[in-house]
């Protein structure tokens, strides 16, 4: 740019060029270190004061053997102390960064009135006062931006520059009054050794220094404040605690107790030492009195709005996937990703090739002398060439694409399979509490999160490196006044297209819940379709989905109506900066500056430079749609399982059925007790029978044993060992259980009963149901062990459902067998069979059997009455019918109970039979009086009925 740059460098033969010389050094090279500057304090910044969470203890290992999730939900959270100024404070910080942009807009004003009231004699400021006031006010505009979007703020993030840009301001004033104030020549374009001669300071040249006084007055304010505020916030913040908590003061110091105890993140391994969690929500159960009792928590919440934390906060708490995404397992697959990389880079040397070739071409055909035909084919088989491998579509993006093929696979099958495996590592609490819908639509959409990598890699990274390009290619070959437009554009644009984003991301995350919500209601009515059958509700159902599609449609259209805004604002700005640039390259195209080939090379590459910033909208929208999506995902990794096995566990390899509760107690909220000092014995081979209201905690039991909870205080022993100090796997796997509401998969009866052992053989399959007398109904079903059971077992009888669970038990051959009311959906008869059956099974067997129909364990060696959590009476039935107590009157209750339905099944049978007489008898009279008809016999009188017939009708009323 000659005609315009050519004072920016000059030095004129003078006292004064080392001084220019100095001046414009600092112009040129002081914004650019204050923008660097601040940009690393701003992410070191954000990075410190991001909250501090325990570590996880390097021994525990979530899916896939990786590290477990940091649970961010009821734990104690460090916070370092942040600096917060009041909201008065905080508008004059952002009046006085107003007043420093108001000095730059001065001094472009001197600059410009200047120029047209000295324009006969071609007056120019320099091209290093252009950069200067340019980033200046670019600097200054983000720093006053984040003064406004961060919070707190300020911090050293924006004291840093403004320390920085004081001296700067000082000693550029220095040189501005060390020259203005001697005799010196105005800068004027094409003269190098100056313009006018001038003895002291003009007008024009007073304004500039009182434009630079006022900026380094108003900086020295910035500093006193920031210092005199932070000094008035550190006597109040004396006075606060040094840690903060989510939760209450007593739940903190708790947490922090357990994480130095090595119990991080509040998750228990099942300690006997009373710091075992049996809550839905893992807070502790038989807490000490002085802590306040609080109701349990949602299982799992969704999130409706952005999470109240720092972007770096945010964003790191996404690095739980990368373990996942990132194909550590394989050499190959690395290798693979450096070639990808490698591809990138070729694509961007093509990317800047394409617009110098187009001007060239043009060159050659503009620069052809007349008559002479001159055609670049060179060129134009290059230019063919280099389109050919440019774009996603070209050689190199195809041959990228299909090479990164394995690793996207590799993604999401470690994904997708940790978060199978990290669901069923989940304790019973969380399966209690959830939704089914709520799960899997968490599961399918958060599997978006596998393009993750794929996309930062191959259109983030090249996206930042052609916006880098850029810069300099437009610096170095074309001129800086180009660079300075490209860069301050792409920072608006940017910085526009991440704000209206952030304006956007509640309501995508509406969208997503929304969405989601739509899922769930189909879900569960699909899975509950008996229930809305047995109520007729299927309309019911109908507008309620409909319901929740509207929603999800009314959450919609906002999101693309913003979109559509969004993707305006964006075109406006780019369209801008072409302008800009459209009229400097016209201008020097005019004045002969530059050729024609050189606008069609600016104009082709802003053109292509238009792809990635547009893409960055697109982007920014699709990682922005994969991270809300994924949010529910990562919630789901951060939920932990409150029983794990404990580091010191060892296997139980064999098992001889001693159970023993010493003491045991156990609350599902601390509000209410379950098992208050609970204490038996089961000798190896015996069965014991708990019995007892509901709520009396007979189910707790079996959950405790089946390592489902741990108890708050107290030992469960099995052989005289702690359960918490047995692997889950190994103690289950000693244990059968037949529940009271038996769930199977919808697969064949074969692959449901083999379930229990997979390497047993179809005899013994055989053997186990002849014992569970299921064998010869499952043979009378027309394709027989291959016969589907339906969804959750629903076209099985509960009856056949409860046989088909005991013959399961009975193929585990377990030494502990724990029987829910196995028997309750069974008729009298198949229960003899049942209990013979389980006679045969207990041999050499512990049995824990929960009755409510008390003849079925009159046998049981020892019978256990529970009530409020505690053995209220125990022996045996003869034993217990002696004491005259609980077990008594409910025995008595229960044969009072069968008298009377016995007594009503006779009386049932007995109307039965009447009906069945009476309509017979009717059917006899009808068919008599037929004949009488075709005989030809009439009578005017009515046939009145025989009286034995009034008789039995009066009778059956």
């Amino acid at each position: 740019m000659d005609s315009l740059a050519a004072v920016d460098g000059s030095k004129p033969p003078s006292a004064n060029g080392a001084i220019r010389s100095l001046l414009d050094s600092i112009q040129t090279y002081s914004p650019l270190l204050l923008f660097a500057v601040f940009v690393v304090l701003f992410i070191l910044q954000a990075v410190t004061v991001a909250k501090k969470t325990p570590n996880v203890p390097a021994e525990r290992s979530g899916p896939g053997g990786r590290p477990l999730p940091k649970r961010m939900r009821s734990q104690a959270v460090v916070t370092p102390t942040v600096e917060d100024f009041s909201p008065y404070t905080k508008l004059t910080f952002r009046w006085l960064s107003v007043g420093v942009l108001f000095t730059f807009v001065a001094d472009a004003a001197i600059s410009m009135c200047h120029t047209i009231f000295y324009r006969n004699e071609n007056w120019w400021c320099g091209q290093s006062t252009v950069i200067y006031i340019v980033l200046s006010f670019f600097n200054y505009s983000v720093i006053l931006i984040s003064l406004m979007d961060t919070s707190p703020s300020p911090t050293w993030a924006q004291l840093g520059p403004w320390l920085l840009a004081l001296p700067l301001e000082v000693t550029r004033l220095g040189g501005y009054l060390a020259l203005y104030t001697n005799p010196h020549h105005e800068p004027v374009v094409g003269n190098p050794t100056g313009g006018p001669f001038r003895k002291s300071i003009t007008p024009w040249e007073s304004m500039e220094v009182v434009a630079a006084l006022v900026r380094i007055v108003l900086l020295v304010a910035l500093i006193l404040l920031y210092a005199l505020s932070s000094i008035e916030w550190n006597k109040d913040v004396r006075k606060r605690p040094r840690f903060e908590s989510r939760e209450d003061p007593t739940e903190t110091t708790r947490l922090l107790n357990s994480h130095l105890n090595g119990d991080a993140n509040g998750v228990e391994y099942g300690t006997a030492n009373g710091t075992a969690n049996g809550s839905p929500n893992g807070s502790p159960n038989g807490s000490p009195k002085h802590e306040t009792a609080r109701p349990a928590e949602a299982a799992w919440v969704r999130p409706n709005t952005i999470p109240s934390t720092s972007w770096w906060e945010y964003l790191s708490g996404y690095s739980l996937f990368f373990p996942y995404l990132w194909p550590s397992k394989s050499r190959k697959l690395q290798l693979t990703v450096l070639a990808c990389f490698g591809l990138v880079l070729m694509q961007r040397v093509v990317n800047v090739l394409v617009p110098y070739e187009i001007g060239a071409i043009t060159d050659a055909l503009s620069e052809g002398e007349p008559g002479k035909l001159v055609v670049p084919w060179k060129g134009i088989c290059l230019y063919v060439l280099l389109r050919w491998l440019q774009g996603s579509q070209g050689v190199i993006g195809s041959l990228r694409s299909f090479l990164w093929i394995p690793v996207g696979q590799y993604s999401y099958m470690e994904l997708s399979t940790a978060a199978f495996e990290h669901v069923h590592s989940l304790s019973l609490d969380f399966h209690l509490g959830k939704k089914t819908g709520e799960v899997l639509s968490a599961l399918s959409k958060g599997s978006s999160i596998n393009t993750f990598l794929e996309q930062v890699t191959f259109q983030v990274v090249p996206m930042l490196i052609d916006l880098c390009v850029a810069v300099g290619y437009f610096l170095i070959v074309f001129d800086v006044y180009y660079a300075l437009v490209v860069a301050i554009i792409t920072f608006i644009y940017l910085y526009v297209t991440v704000r209206m984003a952030s304006w956007r991301a509640d309501i995508r995350r509406q969208m997503a819940n929304a969405s989601r919500q739509e899922e769930a209601v189909k879900t569960d009515s699909m899975v509950s379709y008996e229930t809305v059958k047995y109520f007729n509700a299927e309309k019911y159902e109908f507008r309620r989905y409909r319901g929740a599609v509207g929603d999800f449609q009314r959450v919609e259209y906002k999101v693309l109506f913003s979109l559509t805004l969004m993707n305006t604002c964006q075109n406006t700005i780019f369209v801008l900066g072409v302008l800009m640039t459209c009229f400097i390259a016209a201008y020097q195209v005019a004045t002969g500056a530059r050729k024609v080939g050189d606008f069609v090379t600016l104009l082709t590459y802003m053109a292509q430079l238009q792809g990635p910033l547009n893409f960055f909208g697109t982007f920014y929208k699709s990682i922005q749609s994969a991270l809300i999506n994924s949010e529910r995902m990562l919630e789901l990794f951060r939920e932990q399982p409150t029983v794990i096995d404990s580091p010191f566990a060892t296997e139980l390899p064999e098992c001889k059925g001693a159970i023993d509760f010493e003491n045991v107690q156990f609350a599902y909220d601390p509000r209410r007790p379950a098992l208050n000092g609970l204490t038996f014995r089961c000798e190896p081979g015996t069965t014991t029978a708990l019995v007892g209201e509901s709520g009396g905690g007979k189910s707790t039991v079996f959950r405790l044993l089946f390592r489902f909870y741990n108890a708050s205080r107290g030992n469960i022993l099995v052989d005289g060992r702690r359960t918490d100090s047995i692997t889950i796997d190994s103690l289950r796997s000693h244990m059968g259980v037949v529940p009271q509401d038996t769930v199977l998969f919808n697969e064949t009866l074969m692959y449901n009963l083999k379930y229990a052992n997979p390497s047993a053989t179809d005899e013994d399959v055989y053997e186990a149901c002849r014992a569970a007398s299921i064998h010869d109904k499952i043979l009378a079903f027309p394709d027989g062990y291959q016969t589907m059971v339906g969804e959750r077992g629903l076209r099985l009888s509960g009856g056949e459902k409860q046989r088909v669970a005991i013959a399961r038990t009975i193929i585990k051959d377990p030494r502990i067998i724990l029987l829910d009311e196995a028997t309750a959906a069974l008729d009298t008869e198949t229960e003899e069979h049942i209990q013979g059956a389980l006679s045969t099974l207990s041999k050499g067997r512990t049995m824990l059997v929960i009755a409510h129909r008390l003849s079925t364990i009159t046998t049981a060696d020892q019978i256990l009455v529970l009530h409020a959590g505690k053995v209220a009476e125990r022996g045996t039935h003869e034993q217990l019918l002696a004491l005259k107590g609980r077990y008594a009157s409910m025995w008595r209750k229960q044969i009072r109970a069968q008298k009377a339905a016995a007594e009503a099944q006779v009386l049932q049978n007995r109307a039965q039979r009447l009906r069945s007489a009476s309509t017979a008898a009717v059917a006899d009279d009808s068919s008599s009086q037929s004949e009488e008809e075709r005989s030809g016999s009439t009578s005017s009188r009515p046939t009145r009925p025989p009286m034995h017939h009034r008789s039995t009708k009066v009778s059956s009323s």
